[in-house]
């Protein structure tokens, strides 16, 4: 990865569109369980998400293998999809960059006021 590709992003997005592409040949309660893998465990990335694809591509991988297997999604990932990625991103209630970043600014706020 070079200079341009880390600042603009492009080698994320292609990663992403073979993430894509690899999901498109899951069934389709998989292809769901992957939608909702995505829009919950975003939060718990750095800045850029790089931290995260190495994950990402553990997680497809896992449930590439499971759906050849003829295993439910459900049988795989539960019936907490939130719980699984809060799980996955480091222990059971992680804090998201929201928390990380409420937490700095409540001591920054606090250091000001000479607290």
């Amino acid at each position: 990865m070079n200079l341009w590709e880390k600042i603009t992003g492009s080698d994320m997005t292609r990663e992403m569109k073979a993430f894509e592409a690899r999901t498109q040949k899951l069934p389709a309660d998989y292809q769901a369980a992957w939608g909702e893998i995505n829009a919950n465990l975003w939060p718990y990335s750095d800045f850029t998400g790089r931290n995260f694809m190495p994950l990402l591509d553990g997680v497809l991988g896992l449930l590439e293998e499971t759906a050849a297997d003829g295993q439910s999604v459900r049988e795989v990932l539960g019936d907490d999809i939130k719980g699984f990625c809060s799980a996955l991103a480091g222990e059971e209630g992680a804090k998201s960059f929201r928390d990380k970043w409420r937490e700095q600014l409540n001591k920054n706020i606090a250091k000001k006021l000479g607290k």
